[in-house]
């Protein structure tokens, strides 16, 4: 039951940051370009620290090589239909393009917070530590997403307060994902072997086409030293956590 409290509870402070927009809306869009570059870069570091440094250890450690790396693809491959087919698309600056179909953002936010759900659920499963990683890479990840998908809303013609209860709302569907993978992570054999490095995959898949691509756009000398310095702490983070059982 503990392991559930946990989960639930990192779950909730995930969909907390579905309110993040609200925060920003008084920040001048130069001063909110300068804080996104450094928390787009931390959280590549952070995810790639996860997935390489947490998730595919332990996930070596249950299944064969051959297995884990499939698996891995499975997770890339899921992720780049997700975005294919349903035009979700993170966005983790201001001045971003303008969906047409902002209801189609709503449907492929849901689906990505549902996958979080249960790569959180999962890595608790696995161990405590796992879990607390996920987690901590999920929220610097989800920092600039929601600024984006708020920004998304807004763009799309809905008022303040109904983009922020339709944020919240999408937030809510990883609840969901964490009740369902807690629940066939307990009772189905196996679930975990593939979710873990599933969810490498993603992260994998998240750092590499929509967080590092953000990046390039700016490739000034300052702010190229900007985003290695966040870059290498969100891996150190993930160092850190493993080797110092932080």
């Amino acid at each position: 039951m503990n392991t559930l409290i946990a989960i639930i509870i990192s779950v909730l402070l995930i969909s907390l940051i579905s309110l993040i927009g609200v925060l920003f809306l008084a920040i001048q869009a130069k001063t909110l370009d300068k804080f996104l570059l450094f928390i787009v870069a931390f959280a590549s570091g952070s995810l790639l620290g996860g997935a390489f440094l947490h998730l595919l250890p332990e996930a070596l450690e249950s299944t064969s090589p051959a297995k884990v790396f499939m698996y891995v693809l499975c997770g890339i491959l899921v992720f780049f239909v997700t975005e294919k087919f349903l035009h979700w698309r993170h966005c983790h600056h201001t001045g971003c393009e303008v969906h047409s179909f902002a209801y189609m953002n709503l449907v492929g936010d849901s689906i990505h917070n549902f996958i979080d759900g249960l790569i959180i659920a999962s890595s608790y499963l696995v161990d405590m530590q796992v879990g607390i990683v996920a987690t901590t890479a999920l929220i610097f990840h989800e920092i600039p997403q929601e600024i984006g998908d708020f920004g998304v809303l807004l763009h799309g013609g809905f008022s303040k307060k109904k983009a922020i209860l339709l944020n919240v709302l999408t937030a809510m569907t990883a609840l969901v994902g964490a009740l369902v993978g807690y629940y066939a992570g307990s009772n189905i054999g196996g679930f975990n072997s593939f979710l873990l490095p599933f969810a490498a995959g993603g992260f994998i898949y998240v750092a590499n086409t929509d967080l590092f691509p953000e990046l390039h756009k700016k490739n000034e000398f300052n702010h190229s030293i900007v985003q290695l310095i966040a870059l290498f702490m969100g891996i150190l983070l993930m160092w850190l956590l493993k080797n110092l059982n932080l």
